[in-house]
Formats: C-alpha cells, structure tokens, sequence
C-alpha cells in the first residue's frame, strides 16, 4: 500500500466515523421525539376518553328530561 492509498483509507474510515457520529445523534434525537410523541399520545386519549364520558352523560340526561 503506497502513501496515497493510506491517505484515501485514513479520509474513508474519517467520513465513516462521522457518518456514524452523526447517525448516534439523530437516533437520540428521535428516541427523545419518540417518548415525547407518546406521552402527548397517552394525554390526548385520556382527555378524549374524558370528553366521552361528559358525552355520554350529558346525553343520558337529555334523554332523561325528555323521557320527564
């Protein structure tokens, strides 16, 4: 392997480990959307199940003046 040959390798294995560098911190990133999405997920079905329920009930009490 000739002076050139080891400058092409060491620049390739430099672009390698930035590459992976890089992809180390958009996986954090997303990892760190990820738990964000779900717990805005887990909040947005508690409230709609909430908003069922006063639904619901309103609904039986409409019902029930209308059966009065």
């Amino acid at each position: 392997m000739d002076e050139l040959d080891l400058k092409k390798l060491e620049s390739r294995v430099d672009d390698l480990i930035k590459a992976v560098e890089r992809l180390q911190q958009e996986n954090k990133t997303l990892r760190t959307s990820q738990t964000s999405l779900l717990t805005e997920r887990t909040d947005l079905i508690e409230k709609t199940e909430m908003a069922r329920t006063k639904v619901e009930a309103m609904i039986k009490r409409l019902k029930a003046l209308e059966n009065d």
